[in-house]
C-alpha cells in the first residue's frame, strides 16, 4: 500500500537518536523510512512526534492526541514505540505499563489508521546484572506488545527474531541507541513489512569481530561510564529525563524530503 502520511510516536528510538546527523537532527530509521515512502506517493507527508526520554504515560498524553488528529484513514501510517524508558526505571510495574500501552494501542486502531508496533529489543549483548533485570521486563513486555498487536491488526515488527540484531557493535557509543548501521537495518526490516523497497541484505550479520585488547576495552567502559552511565544515573536521582523541554523534530505533516 502506498501511505499518503507516515506518522511516528515514541521516544528516543523512533526519535532516531544515532551518531548520524543531518541538518542538526538525527536521522534514524523513521527518516530513512519516509524517504522511501515518499517515493511511492506524490502527496507523501511525514511527521515525528517522537522525543527521547519519554514515558508511555507521556507519549500517550502528549503525542497520541496530535497523531489522531492528523489520521486520514489506513492510507495513514501510525508507529507507536513506548515502554523502554518505563522498564529501565527502578520503580517500574508492569501491572501498570503494559495496560496502559494497550489502551493506547487500542486507541490509534480504532482512528482507522494502518498501525505498526514494535517491540523492545531484549538481549543487546551488554552484560551484567541490570542487563539481565532489564532483559526480563523487555521479555515480560514484549508479551503484552504481541498479543494486543495481534488483536487489534497491528503490523508487528519483532527485532527479536533475528538474532544477530544481539550484535552490540549495532550500538552507539552509550550502548543503548542503534547506531547509523543498526538504523539502517531497522529501516530495511520496517520496509520490508510494508511490502516497500528495502536491501535484502539487512538480515545478513556482521562479520566476526576483532578481540579488543583489554586495556581499551576497559578504557572504554570508564569512558562510557562517566559520559553516559553516570548522567543517567544522576537523572534519575534528580527525577529528570533527557527529554526534558525537548520538542518534536517534526511536529506537523511536512512534505518529504525536505530538500
Amino acid at each position: 500500500m502506498a501511505f499518503q502520511r507516515f506518522i511516528v510516536c515514541g521516544d528516543s528510538y523512533s526519535e532516531g537518536m544515532t551518531d548520524e546527523v543531518v541538518d542538526g537532527k538525527y536521522r534514524g530509521w523513521a527518516d530513512r523510512v519516509a524517504d522511501v515512502m515518499a517515493d511511492a506517493h506524490a502527496d507523501f507527508t511525514y511527521m515525528n512526534l517522537a522525543v527521547r526520554g519519554k514515558l508511555i504515560g507521556q507519549v500517550v498524553e502528549d503525542q497520541v492526541p496530535t497523531a489522531l488528529a492528523f489520521v486520514t484513514g489506513p492510507d495513514t501510517l501510525v508507529s507507536f514505540h513506548a515502554g523502554a524508558n518505563d522498564a529501565l526505571r527502578p520503580g517500574y510495574q508492569a501491572s501498570i505499563a503494559i495496560p496502559l500501552y494497550q489502551e493506547a494501542v487500542r486507541l490509534i486502531a480504532n482512528s482507522g489508521a494502518t498501525l505498526m508496533l514494535f517491540t523492545v529489543l531484549e538481549n543487546t549483548g551488554n552484560k551484567g546484572k541490570g542487563s539481565e533485570i532489564w532483559e526480563k521486563r523487555f521479555s515480560e513486555f514484549n508479551k503484552g506488545v504481541r498479543a494486543v498487536g495481534a488483536e487489534v491488526g497491528a503490523i508487528v515488527v519483532d527485532a527479536n527474531q533475528e538474532k544477530f540484531f544481539s550484535d552490540r557493535r549495532f550500538l552507539a557509543f552509550d550502548r543503548l541507541h542503534l547506531n547509523a548501521e543498526g538504523h539502517k537495518r531497522c529501516a530495511d526490516a520496517v520496509l520490508e513489512r510494508l511490502d516497500l523497497p528495502f536491501d535484502p541484505g539487512w538480515r545478513t550479520p556482521l562479520p566476526p569481530e576483532k578481540k579488543t585488547p583489554w586495556i581499551i576495552e576497559k578504557g572504554v567502559t570508564v569512558a562510557w561510564f562517566f559520559v553516559f552511565a553516570l548522567p543517567w544515573i544522576l537523572r534519575r536521582i534528580q527525577g529528570k529525563s533527557s527529554g526534558d523541554g525537548r520538542s518534536a523534530k517534526y511536529p506537523t505533516p511536512v512534505k518529504w524530503p525536505l530538500n
